[in-house]
């Protein structure tokens, strides 16, 4: 499967295309139960269908969407990072492996949120890809944190504020500084134009994408079942298993072998193998007590 095969089969999400029309299209492609999803990923997996890959892409789009959405503070235009967003998925179809119990999305998140990330640090002067895991770490939470310190301030930061974001995200106070005012240095109004010429204006890229509230009282039921799951699981790792299994596997900025060896002065592949046992030991955890909750049967 190539990315360019997925492509020519994906709605278009075309610069002269309309955003608002993409996620109409989007919508028709219907929701896999887990008994669908479980078949379709058998039958890619194991006979190369690609009509089973492409309607694991189609149903998953809607994902793709809703995340690119989050990222839309960074004054790129959607339907860039939409697209972006997409051969992150197609990634995780690639990959996915349904034996291993979890469900796509939750496994597809993350390369979804990978291929965003990138291109916006590509797309940023300010951010090249040559920078610490920290300083992109300091690039996507900075506005997150500061408006939890200080809602609705989009000036400069207070020695208290600039201290408190050093900390929490392990970085220099010169490094939080000169990121804020970078940020507000990029930062548009709702009204400019994104091209100098004219034309459309960057509140044209906002789209309400809010879902029914029957889905989201869905999905935020599932989700609590599933983190619940998740956090009873964990309890059978020892610290450093935890410590390592979430730095590697489920924080947005992913940790590197170097870095962690570095902090628990062992080698790389120590690291490594602590990892792949950890996520062992998890999985067949979190499958265990999956089957005595009936928790996948229902999902």
């Amino acid at each position: 499967m190539t990315t360019k095969t997925f492509n020519s089969r994906l709605p278009s999400v075309a610069v002269e295309g309309s955003l608002t029309k993409y996620l109409e299209q989007i919508k028709k492609f219907p929701m896999l139960t887990a008994e669908e999803e479980y078949m379709l990923a058998k039958s890619w997996q194991d006979r190369g269908d690609l009509k089973s890959a492409q309607k694991l892409i189609t149903s998953h789009l809607r994902l793709v969407a809703k995340i690119a959405m989050g990222y839309k503070g960074y004054g790129l235009p959607v339907n860039e990072m939409v697209s972006e967003g997409n051969i992150g998925l197609m990634q995780a179809v690639k990959k996915f492996d349904p034996e291993k119990g979890f469900k796509l999305a939750t496994y597809a998140m993350w390369w979804i949120k990978a291929s965003i990330q990138e291109y916006i640090l590509r797309s940023w002067s300010l951010v090249k890809m040559g920078t610490t895991s920290a300083q992109k770490k300091l690039f996507f939470n900075l506005k997150k944190i500061k408006n939890q310190l200080s809602p609705n301030n989009n000036g400069d930061l207070n020695i208290e504020h600039v201290e408190e974001i050093s900390k929490r995200l392990n970085v220099k106070k010169e490094e939080v500084v000169s990121m804020n005012r970078r940020l507000l240095g990029k930062e548009k109004s709702l009204n400019s134009p994104i091209k100098e010429e004219g034309g459309e204006e960057w509140q044209d890229w906002i789209v309400d994408e809010k879902t029914d509230q029957e889905v989201q009282l869905s999905n935020q039921q599932e989700f609590a079942k599933r983190k619940k799951l998740m956090d009873a699981s964990m309890e059978i790792l020892n610290t450093r298993e935890k410590e390592i299994l979430t730095a590697r596997r489920l924080s947005d900025e992913i940790a590197t072998l170097e870095d962690l060896s570095k902090k628990y002065k062992i080698s790389r592949e120590r690291i490594r193998q602590i990892e792949t046992r950890a996520f062992e030991k998890l999985q067949k955890a979190i499958l265990s007590a999956a089957k005595s909750n009936n928790l996948l049967a229902k999902n």
